[in-house]
C-alpha cells in the first residue's frame, strides 16, 4: 500500500461518485438506480476501484453495504473532492454571470425560524437563479460537513470554537431565549408565575449536546430545580413549534419566534443570562463562492432589519 499513486489515471471521477452513492444509498442496487446505471456496471466499477486501491471498501451483507475501515477513510476524501469540484463549478458559473449557483446552509433552531427564511426570500428576490439548500442538524454534526465543503456556512448560535478547528465566526445579533407556550395555556393566567410553577408541565428542550441545553440546565440549578420529569428532547423547529401549539408543552425558543408566531405566547419568566449570539460559522481559509457570499450579505441585511 506504500506509495499508492491515485493520480496515474486509473482512478476516475465516476469511481468517487459511485462509492459515495453506495455509502449514501446503502447498496449497489440503490446506488445504481440513483445514478441511472445498470447494476452489473455499478458492481464492475466498484470492483475496479477496490482493485486499484487493493482493499475492500464495503462489507456486503443481507442488509446492504457497510463501509469498511478503508471505506470510511476513502469516503472522507472522496466527499471532499466531489464537494470541491461542485464548488469550483458554482464559482465559475457565479463569476460568469452572477445570476446562478447553489448555496448550502447548515442550520439549527436559532436563526432558522425567522432570520433564515427572510434572508432566503430576500436573496431569491434579488437572484432567482440561485438555489438555496438548507440542512438542519446540531452544530457538532454540521462542522465536519462544513470543513469537507458539503455546506457553505452554518447559521446558528455561536458555539465557542478552538483555534485549531479551522473555523471563523461572524456575529449577527444577540437574541434572548424565552419560555414559550400556546395561546390560552393555563400558565399564562398564573399571577407572578415562576419557573417552579412550570415544573409540573411537560417540556420540550434541546438535545443534551447543545450549548443551549447546558445553559437551561444551569438556570434550573440556579433556581434549586431539577429538569422536569416529563420531557421531550428535540431540535427540529417544526416539531417543537407543533408540540407547543397542540399541547401544554413549554419550550425555550428564540424571542423572534414568540414575536412573529401568533399562535405562541411568551411567559413572563426570565431566563437571564441566557442570551446567545446568533451568527455564521465559516471555514477560516476557504473562499466563499459568489452564491455563499450573497447569502451572507442577505443574512446581515435581514438581521439588521429585524432590529437586532
Amino acid at each position: 500500500m506504500h506509495g499508492l499513486d491515485l493520480l496515474n489515471g486509473r482512478l476516475k471521477l465516476r469511481h468517487l461518485v459511485l462509492v459515495v452513492a453506495i455509502a449514501d444509498q446503502g447498496s449497489v442496487l440503490h446506488a445504481a438506480e440513483r445514478l441511472r446505471l445498470a447494476q452489473p456496471a455499478a458492481t464492475r466499477s466498484l470492483r475496479e476501484v477496490e482493485h486499484i486501491l487493493g482493499v475492500e471498501l464495503f462489507d456486503r451483507g443481507p442488509r446492504g453495504c457497510t463501509p469498511t475501515l478503508f471505506g470510511d477513510a476513502f469516503l472522507e476524501h472522496a466527499r471532499t473532492v466531489l464537494a470541491e469540484l461542485r464548488r469550483a463549478g458554482d464559482r465559475i458559473a457565479g463569476l460568469a454571470d452572477g445570476e446562478v449557483g447553489v448555496v448550502t446552509v447548515g442550520t439549527v433552531l436559532a436563526g432558522s425560524n425567522v432570520l433564515l427564511p427572510r434572508a432566503i426570500m430576500s436573496l431569491k428576490t434579488a437572484r432567482p437563479g440561485i438555489t438555496v439548500v438548507v440542512k438542519e442538524a446540531t452544530f457538532d454534526v454540521h462542522v465536519p460537513r462544513l470543513l469537507a465543503g458539503e455546506i457553505d456556512l452554518i447559521l446558528s448560535r455561536l458555539n465557542p470554537v478552538g483555534d485549531d478547528q479551522g473555523l471563523r465566526q461572524i456575529s449577527l445579533y444577540a437574541e434572548p431565549i424565552r419560555l414559550v407556550v400556546r395561546r390560552g395555556h393555563p400558565a399564562l393566567s398564573v399571577p407572578g408565575v415562576t419557573l417552579a410553577d412550570l415544573f409540573a408541565y411537560p417540556w420540550v428542550l434541546p438535545l443534551e449536546q447543545t450549548a443551549l441545553r447546558a445553559e437551561l440546565e444551569q438556570v434550573f440549578r440556579d433556581h434549586g430545580l431539577r429538569l422536569p420529569a416529563n420531557l421531550v428532547e428535540c431540535t427540529s423547529s417544526l416539531t417543537v413549534r407543533t408540540l407547543v401549539r397542540e399541547t401544554d408543552m413549554i419550550a425555550a425558543l428564540p424571542e423572534l419566534v414568540a414575536r412573529t408566531d401568533t399562535d405562541l405566547a411568551a411567559l413572563p419568566v426570565s431566563l437571564e443570562p441566557v442570551r446567545p449570539q446568533v451568527g455564521v460559522t465559516l471555514p477560516r481559509t476557504r473562499t466563499l463562492t459568489p452564491s455563499a457570499r450573497l447569502m451572507l450579505d442577505h443574512l446581515r441585511l435581514q438581521s439588521a432589519e429585524l432590529g437586532q
